[in-house]
């Protein structure tokens, strides 16, 4: 086989590329560096229309979020357990005050149970005494009649949990016996006031008492 020519060997090679080589037939690091920056640049492009044109994904339907309720045994605000138990708590709250006025304003005009009421945390007052942590638990809660503004309850309770308040040190007061009443609330305005209050045990004792007389 005859050997060709530097030259013919290099026959193949475009002139471009022709111009790549050197004359001792190495390559020219210079000449090959632009080509190579070319090649990188075709590929950028290439990448950016392939990321460009594929379509964004769908969306991803948002869940409505959860509302919550309130639990059905949750008693409303109107019921007479609640309208009585935010009464005491705002009774609790004046003798804790020692505020005589917040005390008269739970009670409707007239009511004896108010002025007894008023009068004996003014005699606490007057000893330089307040009444704290009074807390009224109710044992038996039993509705008599009820209309839109009105309400009738034959409820057993006691106080326990109050402490005489002063200078000194605080003094734990006896805790209260249950007992039994009927007691009258009316509405005035937005607010529930207690009209009237009747000891059912003395009420009873008395009903017993008349019926024995009259039986005699």
């Amino acid at each position: 086989m005859t050997q060709g020519t530097g030259t013919d060997d290099r026959l193949w090679m475009t002139p471009a590329a022709g111009r790549l080589i050197g004359e001792g037939g190495g390559v020219d690091p210079r000449r090959l560096l632009p080509a190579l920056t070319a090649v990188a640049c075709a590929l950028v492009v290439a990448m950016l229309v392939v990321v460009v044109a594929r379509p964004d994904p769908a969306p991803r339907p948002r869940l409505p979020s959860p509302v919550s309720s309130p639990p059905a045994s949750q008693p409303a605000r109107s019921a007479p357990a609640a309208v009585l138990a935010a009464w005491d708590e705002r009774r609790s709250a004046a003798w804790a005050e020692g505020d005589a006025r917040a005390l008269a304003r739970l009670y409707a005009d007239g009511s004896g149970a108010g002025a007894a009421d008023v009068r004996l945390l003014r005699d606490y007052g007057r000893r330089g005494l307040r009444v704290e942590g009074m807390a009224t638990q109710v044992l038996g809660l039993r509705v008599a009649a009820r209309s839109p503004g009105r309400l009738e309850l034959v409820v057993t309770d006691r106080v326990v949990g109050a402490e005489a308040v002063g200078s000194g040190t605080p003094v734990a007061l006896p805790v209260d016996r249950p007992s039994t009443r009927r007691v009258v609330l009316v509405r005035e305005g937005a607010r529930w006031v207690v009209a009237g209050v009747r000891d059912q045990d003395s009420a009873a004792a008395s009903t017993s008492r008349t019926s024995s007389s009259s039986k005699s």
